[in-house]
């Protein structure tokens, strides 16, 4: 059967994608800087637009994805020519149906929010004290280099079962993964080291299998292998769980607390208790949404608000957009911890939700905001913040300061 693309050799008269979509040309590296102004022209403009620079059809307002998403038969997540997919294996990400239902299924003793409450709360906790111990003396760090990444890391080794990892190669190893999957450019470093990183990924997965685990152990790697599940899907979801899982706490973390301290008197109603550490992150999730987006692919003609999609086409359900969508939250682009934000789409809708969102939850609302602002007094922050990305975003660096508590 033909199929129809952006790729395909018929489609090389860009006039043949404007009568399908909207054009709407990008800057690269001004997109990567901040998105939120492109975005908002296209949310504007069309229900769809055809970005060339990204090579695939960009939906942008939070109803549309919302209700798009559900759509498996339309928009796919079988993706077998996808980047993910060729760097990292064939994910329950990148599955529809029973196919992906049955491995939710069995990785859902990891997650579970019963799990999450009764087993990793308590360890969360622990390693969170033991990084603050070592940090708070010191008066000052950067975030996201010395706590966020940290706390997150720790706790993404236990999640999987690579306790054979330090926090820092987690936290490469995902940060090299996620280029490796927005490398749309087809950068060749990048995806060398991508490759890298799932190579390393792969022989700690070997080492651990190597040993008899634990039948009470909860991680990843060994519930997955409790149900059965062949060995390629194990390595690819524990891949999969460590490039969401390990930039999307840290990244969190850290913006989070650079949105407190910017916002100063809304800070204070959360340390009173007036507005729940939840709120805090929920609302920064939506503001600066940690995973902007969701690639599917077109299965079958689909007309949606008179764009065409062809099958074979690359969509991009563009959450970091439908979380500012002027038509569902007021003043989208203000931090305001009073929002509802049940609207939000920050961790997905349709069946892809992220199935880690009550580990999410709790390490960066439950531990490590509250946690860090309890050890370090008066913390403020003491440089400037640069943040990056537009498939994933967050801060590079956030510089603070606290005072150190006498001997």
């Amino acid at each position: 059967m033909t199929t129809h693309s952006p790729f395909s050799e018929d489609m090389h008269n860009k006039g043949a994608v404007m009568e399908r979509a909207e054009r709407y040309d990008i800057d690269l590296d001004r997109f990567w800087q901040d998105p939120y102004p492109d975005l908002a022209q296209m949310r504007k403009r069309a229900a769809v637009v055809y970005v060339p620079q990204l090579q695939a059809y960009l939906i942008t307002r939070r109803d549309d994805i919302f209700h798009q998403e559900k759509k498996v038969a339309v928009f796919s997540s079988e993706q077998p020519d996808g980047l993910m997919v060729q760097l990292m294996g064939e994910n329950m990400m990148r599955k529809d149906g029973d196919a992906h239902m049955q491995e939710r299924r069995a990785i859902f003793p990891t997650v579970s929010p019963k799990t999450v409450r009764d087993h990793w709360l308590a360890q969360f906790q622990t390693l969170t004290q033991d990084v603050l111990a070592e940090l708070v003396p010191r008066g000052g760090c950067d975030l996201v280099r010395d706590y966020a990444m940290v706390v997150s890391g720790e706790a993404l080794k236990r999640i999987t079962g690579l306790t054979n990892l330090t926090a820092f190669e987690m936290d490469q190893v995902s940060q090299h993964m996620i280029d490796g999957c927005a490398n749309y450019a087809g950068d060749a470093d990048i995806e060398r080291r991508c490759h890298a990183a799932t190579d390393r990924i792969d022989a700690c997965i070997s080492a651990r299998l190597a040993q008899p685990l634990d039948p009470e152990d909860r991680s990843l790697l060994a519930v997955q292998q409790r149900a059965g599940l062949k060995d390629a899907a194990i390595r690819a979801n524990i891949k999969l769980a460590i490039s969401g899982g390990q930039n999307e706490p840290r990244d969190a973390i850290a913006g989070t607390v650079w949105a407190l301290l910017r916002h100063r008197d809304q800070l204070q109603q959360v340390l009173s208790g007036q507005i729940s550490w939840m709120q805090a992150f929920e609302e920064y999730a939506r503001w600066i949404s940690p995973i902007g987006m969701s690639p599917r692919r077109v299965a079958q003609e689909y007309q949606l608000q008179g764009a065409t999609l062809l099958p074979g086409d690359r969509v991009f359900l563009m959450y970091g957009s439908g979380n500012r969508d002027e038509r569902i939250f007021e003043r989208p682009d203000v931090f305001d911890l009073h929002r509802d934000c049940a609207a939000a789409i920050s961790f997905g809708a349709g069946p892809h939700f992220c199935a880690g969102a009550w580990l999410s939850k709790a390490l960066i609302s439950q531990v490590a905001l509250p946690m860090l602002f309890e050890a370090a007094q008066d913390l403020r922050l003491s440089g400037d913040t640069q943040f990056g990305g537009w498939a994933f975003r967050g801060p590079i660096s956030v510089p603070v300061t606290w005072s150190v508590p006498p001997n």
